[in-house]
């Protein structure tokens, strides 16, 4: 039996139906997140009846032929009171309308139709209704209405360091420890060792659960690659100018060598230019910087990068967008820093400040805890600060440096003394955490815990 991986989403899903706000919900992440597996057990614990569709399966052809018979039935005059009660009803004839029940359509980017319907199925029945998919196709296929229902989003992420400890139920030990260096040393030197791993593997379920069975890293990387295979060859359907699996391996690892690279980011608009430089130059390829570009909206939009913002001179109203990228998984950050022969002390110094940028980008969703669409850095002069930050509730800004040993961020210093920032937060790898005034320092994988 495969062990339960207990997700902060399950939360959200029962805060959803507990709200009563008869929209459907939408979740949505990248390949392999744990979608299907994590909505099919809280419709199992909190529903008495469950109809699940998958538009890739048996199941969703059943489904689809249903509807297409249906709409030829309508258009030669068939009396129908509702539709899509009709609908459900003939796919599953004992289906009951009620509160108790949850229509569940997953892969609904199969389906344009189906999808552009979903504003029916909410407002006809009592039954909630939860529509799942990972993008793939929907940014390509112009037949997607985007607005075409009463959605509510939910966007399914990686396990995060705190889900995963979970997972090893070492959740406790992370949760009680002092993030100012008042537990006992050997408390951090055990989370340090897990955080350790954890930017190894990364946080996709396939892998954490590779790893709770053997504690291999080796065998979980495996997992982790076969995971990108699958990403590759399901992209390869809706790009016929990109079919060869090479190019597809040059887009991440040109990603790699780009997050290598010391510069204070890249001019706006100008990342696709930069990528298609680097795949041209390392694979032989006709590449085109249209498919380049469209390439890097599919990365985005499947959830395997994400992008960061600028601030110059700490100037939070001069705000430039997609100035950075990161992977959205730091097992997928290591080991394409790995495959391009990233040296190890500049490679854990990449994945340390990918750590923090993602747990950054999930303090900008709703409800929002910190400021702009995107996490961001900042320069000041000729320096750079790694993130900068605006809390929403109390105003105050954080210049945070994620730094590896007794490194300081001189830049970081800087905007403190001339109060562009109210507050200093060094997040190290080898920290027990402490405060001096406004200057705070705590370990890195204790990120989560700190309250701006």
């Amino acid at each position: 039996m495969q062990k339960y991986l207990e997700r902060k989403a399950y939360g959200r899903l029962k805060a959803w139906k507990e709200s009563g706000s008869r929209s459907t919900l939408e979740i949505s992440g990248a390949r392999q997140v744990g979608k299907t597996y994590l909505v099919n057990r809280f419709a199992d614990e909190e529903y008495r009846q469950k109809i699940y569709i998958n538009l890739l399966e048996l199941s969703g052809e059943l489904f689809l032929e249903k509807y297409y018979e249906l709409r030829r039935q309508l258009s030669e005059g068939f009396l129908c009171e509702n539709p899509v009660y009709e609908l459900i009803r003939r796919y599953a004839p004992d289906f009951k309308d009620t509160r108790d029940t949850v229509v569940i359509i997953d892969e609904i980017q199969e389906s344009s139709e189906i999808y552009n319907r979903i504003r029916e199925f909410t407002r006809n029945l009592e039954s909630d209704f939860i529509v799942t998919g990972s993008y793939l196709g929907r940014i390509l296929d112009k037949e997607f209405k985007y607005s075409a229902g009463d959605l509510d989003c939910l966007e399914i992420y990686t396990l995060d360091f705190e889900e995963f400890l979970r997972a090893l139920n070492r959740y406790d030990l992370y949760v009680n420890m002092d993030l100012n260096g008042g537990s006992d040393a050997a408390v951090y030197q055990e989370l340090q060792k897990l955080y350790g791993d954890y930017c190894k593997i990364g946080g996709y379920p396939g892998v954490v659960l590779q790893y709770l069975e053997n504690a291999s890293i080796e065998d979980c990387q495996a997992q982790l690659l076969k995971i990108i295979r699958l990403f590759t060859n399901e992209s390869r359907r809706y790009f016929e100018d990109i079919l060869d699996d090479a190019v597809y391996d040059n887009m991440f690892a040109g990603i790699a060598r780009i997050l290598a690279k010391e510069k204070k980011g890249f001019a706006e608009d100008s990342f696709s230019e930069e990528l298609q430089g680097i795949v041209v130059k390392d694979y032989s390829s006709n590449i085109s910087k249209a498919s380049v570009n469209r390439a890097v909206n599919w990365l985005y939009s499947s959830g395997i990068i994400g992008f960061a913002g600028k601030i110059p001179e700490c100037n939070i109203m001069d705000f430039k967008a997609k100035a950075r990228c990161y992977f959205l998984d730091v097992g997928l950050a290591n080991y394409f820093l790995t495959k391009i022969g990233c040296p190890q002390e500049t490679a854990a110094g990449i994945i340390n400040e990918n750590f923090v940028y993602l747990d950054l980008k999930r303090r900008t969703g709703h409800p929002s805890e910190i400021a702009l669409e995107t996490p961001a850095f900042a320069t000041l002069g000729a320096g750079e600060i790694d993130f900068y930050a605006k809390a929403v509730k109390s105003q105050k800004t954080y210049a945070i440096e994620v730094k590896a040993g007794k490194n300081a961020g001189k830049t970081a210093c800087a905007a403190m003394e001339r109060k562009k920032v109210d507050y200093l937060l060094y997040a190290k790898g080898n920290t027990n955490g402490g405060i001096a005034g406004n200057t705070i320092t705590i370990p890195i994988y204790g990120i989560s815990r700190f309250q701006f």
